[in-house]
């Protein structure tokens, strides 16, 4: 629907050439551009070139007549306002048009032209009407988009590290709950690694803590792609990652922890030449659901325990609770 201003397309269609004269000189004078048919089967052909918002005609013209262009009209364009011209005054013509989807309809001859000019100004104050009210809608459309994409941002950014971007200590807690009364009511098995960056405080104490900070984010990474997208990897707290293996035994946790392991220990991160084992390593804890534990603070105190072990064996190592 093209938008309504001070010069306004209109269609005239009537069989009588002095009315189509008439109508089309006295909306004329109210500056509207006007194009005149003389049948509806002429006014269909160019109203499906280029539709129009408004269009008069007279409801009895040929073989086809007023209300059957009124609907071919409203199936092409239901923004359409359509005015139904009569001579016959019966209440049933001006219902049937009504009903038909007619904004109004005059009863010729005309008593007043002013008629004329007056409802065709009501006409066009409804399209500028529903031009505001779409303008309207697509806006508040466009706000609430805005505002869901604004929503999903925030909730993601709440359950990030801010450091790493993988997901944080609280979303993973919540995330294990949820595992653990899933796994539990389909008696299906999952698994819990628990990662630490090998020697990181010397790591840190000589190159200094925002390169430490780009090393727990190049680790994230490579964790990250190393895991399937069904497992969850989030940062514990400071050097200390966690990760979550819906789905998996403990045997199969310990094979992705080796491979976690040495993709961390081929990986060439700044400055570990310096570290003791001469790269940056990690050490590893597994444990299971639910053989090692069937709540949160089990499983992640048999996961932790199992880390310390793997430490105190040499580091860079992984180690599975007993």
């Amino acid at each position: 629907m093209e938008a309504i201003n001070s010069s306004t397309r209109i269609l005239v269609v009537d069989d009588d050439l002095g009315m189509r004269m008439v109508i089309a000189g006295v909306l004329e004078d109210e500056g509207n551009d006007i194009t005149v048919a003389a049948s509806a089967e002429e006014a269909i052909k160019i109203f499906r070139k280029t539709p129009f918002p408004l269009v008069f005609t007279d409801i009895v013209m040929g073989e086809m007549s007023g209300i059957d262009l009124l609907r071919d009209i409203k199936q092409q364009s239901p923004e359409t306002q359509v005015i139904i011209m009569t001579s016959n005054a019966s209440l049933d013509t001006a219902v049937a048009a009504l009903r038909s989807g007619a904004y109004d309809y005059l009863i010729k001859p005309f008593d007043d032209l002013d008629l004329i000019t007056a409802v065709a100004n009501r006409a066009l104050e409804k399209l500028q009407l529903v031009a505001e009210n779409h303008r309207l809608v697509l806006e508040l459309k466009e706000k609430n988009e805005n505002l869901e994409r604004a929503n999903f941002v925030l909730k993601d950014l709440a359950i990030r590290d801010g450091l790493t971007g993988q997901y944080n200590h609280r979303h993973f807690q919540e995330s294990l709950a949820i595992e653990i009364l899933r796994s539990n009511r389909h008696e299906r098995r999952f698994s819990l690694i628990f990662l630490d960056v090998d020697n990181f405080k010397a790591y840190n104490d000589t190159h200094g803590h925002p390169a430490g900070d780009n090393v727990l984010s190049a680790l994230a990474e490579v964790l990250y792609q190393c895991l399937r997208r069904s497992d969850l990897l989030a940062r514990y707290g400071g050097e200390e990652f966690v990760i979550l293996l819906p789905e998996t035994d403990k045997e199969g946790a310990l094979q992705i922890a080796e491979k976690l392991r040495h993709a961390v220990e081929e990986h060439a991160f700044y400055g570990q030449e310096t570290q003791p084992l001469g790269k940056v390593t990690v050490s590893m804890g597994v444990a299971a659901y639910p053989e090692h534990g069937r709540d949160g603070s089990t499983l992640t105190k048999r996961a932790d325990e199992a880390l310390y072990h793997a430490k105190s064996q040499g580091r860079n190592r992984v180690n599975a609770a007993g």
